[in-house]
C-alpha cells in the first residue's frame, strides 16, 4: 500500500504550515554540541520552536554551560536560545 502526503489543492495542510517541523534544526544543534570539545552532551535535551533552541540539562560547571549556549549560537538557523541548564 502507497500512501501519499496529504494536500489540499496541491498545498501543504495548514497544520505543517503553522507548526513546519523542526528536526532538522534540533539535530543540527543537537550534533553541534555533540561534536563540540569541552561539552558533556549526554545530558543536554535540545527542543526546537521556529527558531528558537530551548535547552535543559545538567553540566558539569557554568564555564561549560558558556560553552555550550556559545556552541548552539553558531548553528545557522538558531536565533535565540532558552536554557535552563543546572550545575551538578
Amino acid at each position: 500500500m502507497v500512501f501519499k502526503p496529504q494536500r489540499f489543492h496541491d498545498e501543504k495542510p495548514v497544520v505543517e504550515l503553522e507548526h513546519d517541523n523542526q528536526e532538522p534544526l534540533e539535530t543540527a544543534v543537537a550534533h553541534q554540541l555533540a561534536i563540540s570539545q569541552g561539552i558533556d552532551a549526554s545530558r543536554i535535551s535540545v527542543t526546537a520552536s521556529g527558531t528558537t533552541i530551548f535547552l535543559s540539562g545538567t553540566l558539569l560547571d557554568a564555564a561549560e554551560i558558556d560553552r555550550a549556549i556559545e556552541t548552539v549560537l553558531t548553528v545557522p538557523g538558531v536565533e535565540k536560545i532558552t536554557h535552563d541548564l543546572q550545575v551538578g
